[in-house]
């Protein structure tokens, strides 16, 4: 294998990594970097295992990962009554946890709703509520985005390694 091609493989495992890693921090669009990094795997191949079929199924699934990023978030914010100040306070919140690590990823969306939630209706119980939601609607959001990330390289490995 020639230097230039094991690099390229090197950067498609780079960008799916980064991909996956990025279907948890807000900061990196994972699923259109795990979609270059197959892209870019099956161009090293000149398509000869995944062609437009196989790509097309992986970018619906890509796409996939955006509508149910954001349907997530709602559905688990209103859920608990949030209103759009305590979603935008929860996307708001999950941007700046990504500098606490963990514990700032899980408490940053909470606390984002809570205050926002607090900033319109002055009711720490609705508040409380609006966190919870935003906390659970991302972490499930999270969880989908992962199953779809998995489904998404499952696609591409079987195209690779079955035919």
């Amino acid at each position: 294998m020639e230097a230039v091609t094991v690099l390229l493989w090197m950067v498609a495992a780079l960008l799916v990594m980064a991909g996956i890693a990025g279907l948890a921090l807000p900061a990196i669009p994972g699923a259109a970097v795990l979609f270059a990094g197959l892209v870019l795997a099956a161009w090293i191949e000149d398509f000869a295992y995944a062609g437009v079929g196989v790509l097309s199924i992986i970018a619906a699934l890509a796409v996939l990962t955006y509508v149910v990023d954001f349907a997530a978030g709602m559905l688990g914010a209103k859920h608990f009554g949030a209103s759009r100040r305590a979603m935008a306070g929860a996307m708001l919140g999950a941007i700046l946890g990504i500098f606490f690590g963990l514990p700032g990823l899980l408490f940053g969306p909470f606390a984002g709703a809570a205050i926002g939630e607090f900033s319109e209706r002055h009711h720490i119980g609705a508040a409380g509520r609006a966190g919870v939601g935003a906390t659970l609607g991302l972490v499930l959001g999270v969880a989908a985005k992962l199953a779809l990330a998995f489904s998404m390289l499952a696609v591409f490995a079987a195209a690779r390694f079955m035919i």
